[in-house]
């Protein structure tokens, strides 16, 4: 029997830039979301928007997570945008509407998780939002069978020259069938901070239902 074993052993990090405290944190984690998420576009925190997307499929419980660029917060939740009708999370969505996002800016050592329930947004609010991508990037959305099996990067390719030739008279590419916003209503929000020697500062705000009141806690790191 083969014992050997892969280890990596990175140099310790050790967390010093700030201590959160709960006077510093704002009565409405959303308007905390914001305050720091603004803080990381400021710092240059490289692509401040990505964040890990998580589902869970039932009902065998098995949990799938992506990244993807968050693009909008609004008095409800936090919204991301995709296709929703052969991709992966989309058959997690359809079991199981409950996800969780986490966003995590190495240079301020913070990290936010958000976990709720979710919802679709309007098709008025998904072409708004698609109206703003570039051409390219809308011509991909019509062209990608997201997450389904292709042959080759040549049928890709195809795919894509297929849909550049249906559109080249068109100025306003309309919405994909199944293509859209997805709202995570959250139930939970997570506002760590790093700390020196693995002490880390962790508030989470909890709630029942999106109709109740948030409780505020210290959690222990």
């Amino acid at each position: 029997m083969n014992k050997e074993r892969l280890i990596f052993a990175p140099a310790t990090k050790q967390y010093t830039r700030a201590h959160l405290t709960r006077a510093s944190l704002n009565e409405s984690p959303l308007l905390q979301f914001n305050a720091w998420y603004k803080e990381a576009v400021e710092a240059n925190e490289p692509i401040a928007e990505s964040t890990t997307f998580s589902t869970a499929q039932l009902p065998s419980g098995r949990v799938s997570a992506r990244i993807v660029l968050f693009k909008e917060l609004d008095k409800r939740g936090f919204i991301v945008y995709s296709n929703w009708r052969t991709s992966k999370k989309s058959r997690d969505i359809l079991s199981n509407p409950h996800a969780a996002l986490t966003f995590f800016w190495k240079g301020l050592e913070r990290q936010v998780r958000v976990e709720g329930k979710t919802e679709f947004v309007t098709p008025e609010e998904s072409y708004a939002y698609f109206k703003t991508r570039p051409r390219d990037s809308k011509i991909g959305a019509w062209a990608s069978p997201q997450s389904q099996p292709v042959e080759s990067r040549e049928v890709l390719d195809e795919l894509v020259e297929e849909k550049k030739e249906q559109f080249k008279d068109v100025d306003d590419i309309p919405l994909p069938e199944g293509w859209g916003g997805l709202r995570i209503v959250p139930l939970e929000i997570e506002f760590w901070q790093g700390g020196m020697n693995r002490v880390h500062d962790r508030f989470t705000f909890t709630r029942e239902n999106e109709d109740s009141e948030w409780e505020v806690n210290r959690l222990a790191p």
